[in-house]
């Protein structure tokens, strides 16, 4: 039975809206909702009965020094900080993808060796950015791709079943993202032993939805995947690639896109093309940030907690 401490935490996470500072994402019977992020923090007692603690980490852009950010390895640093620093130390992280800016060695080695310091095991989907060498992506998953060679794969980590997808191998200039038959195949067959009481969680680079194909910003052969994931009961989607926080419930499928380390892009629609967003200098810091998920025995919810590198 509920106590009247989760009877309102319960109401405050079902109406409170996404918060600029950070907020708790979760998802309960096909509902999202969100808490502030201090206020989550606050709660380590209760984070403490977690089964399941992960970092989402997206877009680092090691090498990018551009405006708005002349060093993105000084912000990838701070939030790799931010993570060492959580008060319970997640599981695993999640990389969503664009590791580099340019997919160089040292760039991927720089990338590599900061998330070492965590101590953390480290899942990889690789970005747009990092199939820049001559054989695209020879670099990215010499270093970071699975043993066995594969590009896309699964894990089950604490009953739920993790499911990493590539959508940005045979990517064309303005295009959206592509799964492929190849991987949609594979898909299939792997999400058919799974129970519909499993909890999904599925992370990729570009969004799995439509999200505003003017830019690219979608995965067109991503309804086949939807149409597979549509029988279970919690489906996390996970995703980088547009550097801000979007959300949308589509049945019980949950999406939600990570803030970059390295910069900001701009709203859809709000400027000429997508590209990096240049802020004062006191402001970039806000629109950057990481994402901290967890689930609790006993519940079946998975709840992401965005903070920005300021707060």
């Amino acid at each position: 039975m509920l106590d009247d401490h989760d009877t309102k935490r319960r109401d405050f996470l079902k109406c409170m809206a996404w918060a600029g500072t950070g907020a708790l994402f979760a998802l309960e019977g096909g509902v999202a909702s969100s808490v502030a992020l201090d206020g989550a923090l606050a709660a380590s007692p209760r984070r403490a009965a977690k089964s399941l603690t992960f970092v989402q980490v997206s877009d680092s852009h090691i090498g990018f020094n551009k405006p708005p950010n002349a060093d993105a390895r000084a912000t990838f640093r701070e939030a790799i900080a931010k993570v060492k620093a959580l008060s319970v130390q997640p599981d695993f992280i999640i990389h969503t993808g664009d590791v580099s800016q340019l997919s160089r060695d040292e760039e991927f080695d720089d990338a590599d060796q900061m998330l070492k310091e965590t101590g953390l095991p480290v899942f990889f989907i690789p970005g747009e950015h990092d199939m820049l060498d001559e054989n695209p992506g020879t670099g990215f998953f010499t270093r970071f791709g699975q043993k066995d060679g594969r590009r896309w794969y699964s894990f089950d980590h604490a009953g739920v079943h993790f499911v990493a997808l590539v959508n940005v191998a045979d990517l064309k200039p303005g295009g959206m993202g592509n799964l492929g038959p190849e991987q949609l195949k594979w898909l299939k067959a792997d999400l058919a032993a799974r129970s519909s009481s499993t909890p999904i969680v599925v992370f990729a680079h570009m969004p799995l939805w439509t999200l505003y194909p003017e830019w690219g910003w979608g995965t067109d052969d991503s309804a086949e995947a939807m149409k597979l994931l549509a029988r279970f009961g919690s489906v996390t989607v996970l995703n980088g690639h547009i550097h801000q926080i979007t959300q949308k419930v589509e049945g019980r499928i949950h999406f939600h896109t990570a803030r970059s380390t390295a910069f900001p892009q701009p709203a859809p629609g709000t400027a000429l093309a997508p590209g990096p967003l240049k802020v004062p200098p006191d402001q970039l810091r806000s629109m950057l940030g990481i994402t901290d998920a967890m689930l609790v025995s006993g519940r079946d919810r998975i709840a992401l907690i965005d903070s920005t590198l300021s707060s």
